[in-house]
């Protein structure tokens, strides 16, 4: 017996089979840091379309200007202010809501940055006014204890009120976590840290030279852990340098700039402000303020070397951070000045970037995009 199947079975069939699935929308945190700003915000964002829902408030305190995830992706971590201190604070996340458990002031005044070891127990803020990094160590649950603080010391005196003294910018860790390093723009230096995270502690080990005058800002690894590109605020370039994982050292090699000099002198005030590096490891990304743009460059796998492909504008002011989602196939870019947050398409062959109309989003004065795990 032959059983004879309806052409709008057929139909549905043909389009449930092949229709693909509706990917589940991010969640989103934005620091803030600004006029009209009252704290973490969230949004989702739909990587579908490049989409987002409008922005909430989800947790109030001053200045979150940059915010990490403890490795568990449980807890969120802010630096911050509040009356009478500033320092860190940490947060449970429960999708789209945060709620606050823990806060530890740190002495040296507010930090710009905030990372956590990949052992969660401690993280590091870098104090850019103090000069400072400070260790807070974490317990089981992800509390904040009472933080040690490191003073860098000198400046290169090379850009006249920018480096007369240190200024720590940013905190991170070498891919195996044995090392910590920190970008100083004062210093033009990347200082770097040995780490005994069963302490926990950090000692100071050596230093990575950046360009005279460069006034390093943040750092990324090369996906393959051997080389560092280092971003420059005051040059607007970025350096790379070959890391040696054993010995704990970083050597300069290139310096590639962002933009060109003619972009530069069509604005009153440049500067970088955040730099990537897409998982494929071909591609390297970095904002730039005043020119407001996106530089997109090619990496030579062999070499380090980069050279820029593309310069997007962010259809935004200031862009004061990027980030990648979680796929690779967005990149985000936080209008300081604009009070938005708009998304571009990621070529994955060529890296290049594509902004489509409405993928936009508005949030008061975002310094910092944060995807939740």
């Amino acid at each position: 017996m032959k059983t004879k199947i309806s052409p709008s079975f057929a139909l549905f069939s043909i389009l449930f089979f092949t229709t693909p699935l509706a990917s589940k929308p991010l969640d989103v945190f934005f620091g803030t840091g600004g006029r009209g700003a009252e704290g973490i915000y969230h949004a989702t964002f739909n990587p579908d379309n490049g989409k987002f829902s409008p922005s909430k408030l989800a947790a109030t305190i001053s200045s979150p200007g940059f915010l990490t995830l403890h490795p568990n992706g449980k807890i969120l971590y802010s630096v911050g202010r509040w009356d009478g201190g500033t320092g860190a604070i940490g947060y449970h996340v429960n999708g789209g809501e945060l709620k606050e458990f823990t806060r530890m002031a740190c002495p040296d005044g507010g930090g710009c940055h905030i990372a956590v070891h990949p052992s969660g127990k401690f993280l590091l803020t870098a104090q850019y006014g103090g000069g400072s990094v400070a260790l807070f160590p974490l317990d089981s649950s992800g509390k904040l204890g009472e933080p040690t603080v490191t003073e860098h010391e000198g400046g290169s005196k090379v850009v006249e009120r920018r480096q007369e003294t240190p200024h720590p910018h940013w905190t991170g860790f070498s891919p195996d976590g044995k090392y910590a390093l920190v970008p100083d723009l004062g210093l033009d230096q990347i200082v770097i840290y040995k780490v005994d995270a069963s302490k926990p502690a950090i000692t100071q080990h050596e230093t990575g030279q950046s360009v005279p005058g460069g006034g390093p800002r943040h750092l990324r690894f090369s996906t393959d852990g051997k080389f560092i590109y280092l971003l420059n605020e005051l040059t607007l370039s970025v350096t790379t340098f070959a890391w040696d994982a054993g010995k704990g050292t970083a050597k300069t090699l290139t310096t590639e700039p962002a933009i060109s000099e003619q972009d530069k002198a069509g604005e009153t005030f440049n500067s970088s402000a955040e730099i990537l590096v897409h998982p494929n490891g071909r591609f390297v990304y970095s904002s730039n303020r005043g020119h407001d743009s996106v530089s997109v460059f090619r990496a030579n796998p062999k070499s380090g070397k980069l050279k820029v492909i593309q310069v997007q504008p962010v259809r935004g002011a200031f862009p004061r951070n990027i980030n990648l989602s979680p796929d690779a196939t967005w990149l985000l870019a936080a209008g300081a000045d604009s009070n938005t947050v708009s998304a571009h398409r990621v070529d994955p062959k060529t890296g290049k970037l594509l902004y489509q109309r409405g993928s936009i989003v508005n949030v008061p004065s975002p310094i910092c995009i944060l995807f939740a795990k």
